[in-house]
This record gives structure tokens, sequence and C-alpha cells, in this order.
């Protein structure tokens, strides 16, 4: 074959690729035709979207408790779609720009008839941007049809944002941005995108349409209206603060609410709960309300409100016996009639107070001469307030009693003077103090004492200990007593808990029988 007939060949065959690639102009103003129309369809949808936008903001400034619910979720709906909606025109005008150059108009295509710029922007190596497409269809489709109930709306958007490849002969390989975009004509990928855009309105308008509905769709029918007050608790401390909600509510007289408390329903017709209280503390009463909403589905409310039984309770103080003695550990009752008694908080000035229980402190004062007060606060909802101040005086601890203690007829004893026989005398071991007279039972460590004894010519003889046992001189000297005869215990000296040591005035007598 001549080098002439090998070129007449190749010529040939350019021209047949040429003609298979040739678009008819008809086919390509079709696609004009089909862009205009999809244009003037997305605009009447934005235009309505943007007639419920702002529906719901006038809605959200007259109600926004009501309303916010609903219009944020628009406010979410609008940003995801519009932000598909802007990246479908970048797109349109990129692949527009790649055929007629950086002065392309997308609203004035001239080179609709070229191959090659949708598949270079679209399907381009590393750059192209067919997939983040195809992953943003992917993730607004599924966020929008999330957000619907009905089946049938989530069918056809879910079918309008459909990125499936169909299952035709020439599709085999393919993906999705391959098969969409390759070889495609300028004019007919802006056409395609601007589907995208108006399948994105229509979407964004359904939704819209359907949380529009839902602010009112729950709503309950009612038939009647009453003013109520609801006082956080009955009972005022003077001083406290009375707190109540004042509420408007609307009932259905139709359709009572079914009320359950503990699991139970509470068949009393006006919603009257009552049980009787016979524990003391703190409880809750709780429980929930079923009715029906417009739409025929049940609606349930929970309840709680805590609620305080406390028991009878009666404080009497006795005016002449508000005395702490100091260093000692006084024990203090407080209470407030009415209020438990873990709301129940007490302080002093003056010294120390030690809770030790329920209602139950150990004081202790610093100085004597100097008055202590308790103050007492109750927490009265959830803020501290003042019960009471009270004054005591602040005494030394008085002189405690000196004993000889001892064991006889299974229990202990203390002798405090007289007779005393001299087998009990010679088995005790020493001597005691305390204060024990009926009010107070305080123990006092003796540090010494001294015995005075008298011999047949009436000559005095002493004997001293410098603790609280008795020395074997002591002892000694008692078993040289005879029935009748007696001897003296004086100058004991001992030393309370508040530390003060002191000297005993007077003195023991002892006579042995």
């Amino acid at each position: 074959m001549s080098p002439r007939q090998k070129m007449i060949n190749l010529m040939y065959v350019v021209l047949m690729a040429m003609l298979a690639l040739n678009v008819s102009s008809d086919v390509l103003n079709g696609f004009s035709l089909v862009e205009d129309s999809l244009l003037r369809t997305t605009a009447n949808a934005s235009a309505t979207n943007e007639t419920l936008y702002k529906d719901l903001r006038e809605q959200m400034e007259d109600n926004p408790a009501k309303v916010k619910e609903w219009f944020d979720k628009a406010q979410y709906v609008k940003k995801i779609s519009d932000s598909l909606y802007n990246y479908a025109e970048e797109l349109k005008v990129r692949i527009v720009k790649q055929a007629d150059g950086e002065d392309g108009d997308v609203a004035n295509v001239e080179n609709k008839e070229d191959l090659e710029a949708a598949s270079y922007v679209m399907l381009a190596p590393r750059r192209g941007e067919g997939e983040r497409l195809y992953n943003s269809i992917n993730s607004f489709r599924e966020q929008i049809v999330g957000m619907l109930t009905d089946e049938a709306q989530k069918k056809i958007i879910a079918d309008n944002l459909s990125t499936q490849v169909p299952n035709k002969p020439g599709t085999l390989g393919k993906n999705w941005q391959e098969y969409m975009f390759e070889n495609m004509p300028v004019a007919a990928a802006v056409t395609l995108l601007s589907k995208l855009q108006s399948d994105v309105r229509y979407a964004e308008g359904e939704v819209l349409h359907s949380l529009v509905s839902n602010i009112d769709i729950k709503d309950l029918r009612v038939n009647e209206l009453n003013a109520y007050v609801i006082p956080n608790s009955r009972t005022v401390v003077q001083g406290g603060k009375l707190s109540a909600q004042i509420i408007m509510a609307a009932v259905d007289t139709t359709r009572r609410p079914a009320i359950y408390v503990g699991g139970r329903q509470v068949t009393s017709p006006d919603g009257l709960y009552e049980t009787v209280c016979s524990r003391t503390g703190d409880f809750t009463l709780s429980g929930y309300i079923e009715t029906v909403d417009g739409q025929g589905q049940t609606v349930r409310r929970d309840f709680s409100q805590p609620y305080t039984v406390v028991a009878p309770s009666a404080t009497v103080s006795a005016d002449l016996m508000n005395v702490l003695y100091a260093g000692y550990e006084n024990p203090v009752s407080v209470s407030v009639p009415g209020i438990p008694a873990n709301r129940v908080v007490a302080s002093m000035s003056g010294g120390v107070l030690q809770p030790t229980g329920a209602g139950k402190y150990i004081a202790r004062p610093s100085e004597v001469g100097k008055d202590a007060v308790i103050t007492v606060n109750a927490n009265m909802e959830g803020r501290m307030q003042q019960m009471g101040q009270y004054t005591f005086r602040v005494r030394k601890l008085p002189d405690p009693t000196a004993y000889i203690a001892y064991s006889a007829e299974g229990g202990d004893n203390r002798f405090k003077g007289g007779r005393l026989s001299k087998q009990v005398l010679m088995g005790t071991k020493g001597i005691g103090a305390a204060i024990d007279d009926g009010l107070l039972n305080i123990e006092f460590r003796v540090l010494g004492f001294e015995t005075v004894f008298f011999d047949n010519m009436g000559n005095a003889v002493p004997a001293v200990s410098g603790s609280a046992d008795f020395t074997e001189q002591q002892r000694s000297l008692f078993r040289s007593l005879g029935r009748g005869k007696r001897f003296y215990i004086s100058r004991i000296r001992a030393i309370g808990p508040d530390g003060i040591e002191r000297t005993l005035d007077g003195s023991m007598e002892v006579i042995v029988n």
C-alpha cells in the first residue's frame, strides 16, 4: 500500500470518528430548553421555601419556647441545602469556564458541544470533583430523609437524589461520577447539575413543610381554662419567703388524662391524690400523666414533687438553766418545730459547737464569764434562714464531792461520810471525786489528800498521800482503828476536765463501824 493510500485511509478513520462524536445542534438546544425550565422550577421552589423560613422566624419571635426546636432544625436544613446548592453552582461555573475560557457565562454557553470540560472538572485524577459531589449528595440525602416521617415523601426524595448506577449496557465497571460526566457535553453536564439544584430545593421544601406542621401537631385540644396557685410550701416561717407558681391550666373536660402514682392509676375524677403519711422524713410524690394529642398519639409527662413529713414536736427551755460550763463537753439538743433535723444547722460564738447526731451537739465554751450565743439556722426551700439565737451564761465547773468507792450487794457505791465498816475500808483502793448532783456526772482526777487520825492522848496524827490511793502508812493506821473510832480526809486536791486544779473545801468524816 502506497503512502498516499495510507494517508487517505487515516483521514477516513478520523472523519468517521468526528462524525461519531458530533452532537446535533438541535439536541444541544433541547438541553438549553430543559435548563431554562429547571431554573424556573428551582426559582419557584426557592421563593416558596423563603416564605416558610419567614413564617418560622415570625413564629419564633412570638413564641420562642414553643418554636425554637423546629426553628433550629429549619436553620440546619437551610445550611446543608445551601451548601450543596452552591457547590453545584460552583461546578457549573467551572465546567463552563473550562469550555469557554475565563469569560465563560453559565447563562450563555458558547461551546455547548465540548466533551472534555465536564470530564476534566469532574474526573481528572486527584483533583476531580466527582467523588466529592457523590459523597455530598449521599450525606445530604441521608440527613434530609432522616428528618421526615412520611414514607412516601422519603421514597420520592431518595429516588430524586439517588447515586446508584443503573444496570444498563455500557455502564459496566463505571462509578456514579463516570456514568454522569464522562464524555458528557457541557450543555448536558450543566443541565444535570441544575436538576440536582432543583431536587435540593424540592427536598428542602418538603422538610420545611413538615417542620412547620410539627409546631402545632402535638398541641392538645382543651375546652376549659383555670387559674392555679401552686406554692412551694403551705407553711412559711416568719421572715421567710412565700414562693408560688401562678399558672393558667387548660383541661379537656370531655377527655380526662390518666394519672398514675407509684404504678397505680388515680381514680379520682378531679385528679385528687391523698395518702396517709405514717413515717417522718423526706419523700417524693412521683408518677406520670397520659393523654392524647391532636394526632391521636399518646402523650406522657412525668412529674415529681418532694415533700417532708415531720413528727409533732415542741421545744421547751428553762430560763434559769441556760448555763454552759467552760472546759466541759456540754450536751445540747437543737430542734425547730416543723423542720426535719437534717435541715437544721447550729453554730456558736464564744466556743465550739460540734454536731454528734441528728439534732445533737457538744458545746465547748472557751472562756468563763463570757456569754456563748448559739445561732440556729434552717434550710427553707433552698436558702438558709435564721430561726433564733440563744444566749448561755458560761460558768466554771463547781467543785466536786469526794467519795470512797466500794462494791457491795452486787453494785458500786460511793461513800461520802458517816459510818463505814472496817472490812469495806480495808478493801478500798483510795478516794475519788466527782460532780453527781443528778444533773451532771463529771469525774475529777484526785491529785492528793491528807488523812488525820487521833491517838489515845488526843493528838492529831496526819498522813499525806500524793495520789488518789491510800498509802501503806494510812492503811496501817486503818488497821489500828477500833470500833467507833474516826478519822478525817481533808485537803483533797483534784483536777477536772476543764484543766483547773482545785483544793476542796471541808473534809470527809469516816467512823469505823
